[in-house]
């Protein structure tokens, strides 16, 4: 129970973080003048993929922790690396959708 207070604590240090840099991205476009819907629709996206990329390598890494501490490590080991491929290819589809679907700037 205190580990899920601390990965909730920890994401919305993320997000806030987050929020600071995608603003000042967006806040840069402006000034160049590239600002426009695609930029703030690629900001937002960015934002949430980093944030729960984010919040479930923290829960992973949690169930791996209470895995080892079960002495059960090669269990955690597994969960660890399955996660991140399946965290990988997760933003791997949702960026590549992104840049094909046109509504997105790619470089923001």
């Amino acid at each position: 129970m205190q580990s899920r207070k601390i990965i909730f604590q920890q994401t919305a240090v993320v997000l806030v973080g987050q929020i600071v840099c995608v603003g000042a991205m967006l806040g840069i476009y402006a000034l160049l003048g590239y600002y426009s819907g695609k930029v703030f629709l690629s900001g937002l996206v960015g934002l949430v993929l980093a944030t729960l990329n984010f919040f479930f390598m923290a829960v992973s890494l949690t169930l791996a922790a209470d895995r080892a501490v079960q002495q059960d490590v090669k269990g955690g080991k597994g969960l660890v690396k399955s996660s991140y491929a399946i965290r990988t290819i997760v933003m791997f589809v949702v960026l590549f959708l992104c840049a094909k679907s046109r509504h997105c700037n790619v470089i923001s």
